[in-house]
């Protein structure tokens, strides 16, 4: 069983900066550091798109062309914790943020959200212009 609870969404005028928060419990025979992690988000109307990735070791990340170079993305196995920094919002980046944990994730299926086995429920972000 693993729960993942996000937190840190809010309101945020546009060039404004927030900060994401994923908080792990996890009791089904694997540690946090043995997941991949990820954030997607879910704008109105819209699909789930994938924002940012992290492998289990946390040497790698991986990032949507729409943010990078703005969102920073990076974990505390110690913490079972993981993390969003998000600079020079704009308007385009309102949606309900999801945190996503995976252990079978691939270089090829990062960007996946079939790649994923557990959700949180997801914290809403707005960017006002």
């Amino acid at each position: 069983q693993v729960q993942l609870v996000e937190s840190g969404g809010g309101l945020a005028q546009a060039g404004g900066s927030l900060s994401l928060s994923c908080a792990g419990t996890f009791n089904s025979g694997r540690s946090f550091s043995a997941y991949t992690m990820a954030w997607f988000r879910q704008g109105p109307g819209k699909e789930r798109d994938f924002v940012a990735a992290i492998r289990r070791s946390g040497g790698s990340t991986y990032y949507a062309d729409s943010v990078k170079g703005r969102f920073s993305m990076s974990r505390e196995n110690a913490r079972n914790t993981v993390y969003l920094r998000m600079n020079s919002l704009n308007p385009e980046d309102t949606a309900v943020y999801y945190c996503a944990a995976g252990s079978g994730v691939i270089l090829s299926n990062v960007r996946s959200a079939a790649a994923y086995d557990y959700w949180g429920q997801g914290t809403q972000v707005t960017v006002s212009s």
